[in-house]
């Protein structure tokens, strides 16, 4: 792909999303739920320990969790059943976030490979997109990639394979593992790698995605942002406050122009 700015940071030619907290407003959901179940025992879950969970599979999640929660008297079984029985109740009603609609109507609109790459399992992912099948999700086609996905089991965030599932979903031929442990004879695939660009919004995925040798654009909840004042960025090429931020032809993409309908937020 030819670049579409005199100073392009990188030529981008497919790009990859996280969903919870990055295209949606879901993590919303996990911490007013989280809270309500550990409120029960006299607890809150900080902003520290939530930085620990987010991006991770729900199992592994709900173990680091409650790792910190020694003394409450409830099982990861139980927790998951009745996390996820409250949840169900809040999915049908989350919404984009800033940015979201622009930027992917945008990318599908000039044929950018574009594709989901979240740890939500499918169910989830499901509950949390049918509603907005017609103005974002559709947008996906099949490409979606979820935690719960044969090919993901046991390698959730901050493994790089999240990543390069999706980018192989778009025809990208990008290989496996961590992009350190490329061979020589494995040059182009690192090439490859170097095109795509991922959005994330947790810390565990800006590693994933800089693990899997791709370009990161990290957009943080300024709360999660804030637990680490002396870690930098997490390797992250650019950090934004939104995704109304991004400035495609930054990136080698086609810039908006007067065509791209600005979402009403």
């Amino acid at each position: 792909m030819a670049s579409n700015a005199v100073n392009a940071k990188a030529d981008i030619a497919y790009v990859l999303f996280d969903m919870d907290g990055l295209m949606i407003n879901s993590e919303d959901v996990y911490t007013e739920v989280t809270n309500k179940i550990l409120g029960r025992y006299g607890h809150e879950m900080t902003w520290e320990i939530k930085s620990g969970c987010m991006g991770k599979p729900e199992r592994p999640a709900t173990e680091y969790l409650l790792s910190f929660y020694p003394g409450i008297p409830i099982s990861v079984d139980d927790y998951i059943t009745e996390r996820r029985a409250l949840q169900d109740l809040s999915w049908p009603h989350v919404q984009p976030l800033p940015g979201t609609l622009r930027l992917v109507t945008h990318l599908a609109k000039h044929k950018i490979p574009i594709a989901v790459a979240t740890g939500s399992q499918r169910r989830n992912y499901d509950l949390k997109t049918a509603h907005l099948k017609d103005s974002l999700f559709g947008l996906f086609g099949e490409n979606v990639i979820c935690g719960d996905d044969e090919e993901l089991r046991g390698k959730g965030k901050p493994m790089p394979d999240v990543f390069l599932v999706a980018a192989k979903k778009l025809g990208v031929d990008v290989g496996e593992g961590d992009v350190e442990n490329l061979s020589e004879s494995e040059e182009v695939r690192r090439r490859e790698r170097a095109k795509g660009l991922v959005f994330e919004d947790a810390v565990n995925g800006v590693q994933a995605g800089r693990r899997a040798g791709m370009k990161v654009i990290w957009v943080p909840d300024p709360r999660l942002k804030a637990q680490f004042p002396d870690e930098g960025n997490f390797g992250a090429d650019e950090v934004l406050k939104t995704l109304e931020e991004f400035r495609p032809e930054e990136w080698g993409l086609p810039p908006y122009d007067d065509n791209t309908a600005l979402e009403k937020q």
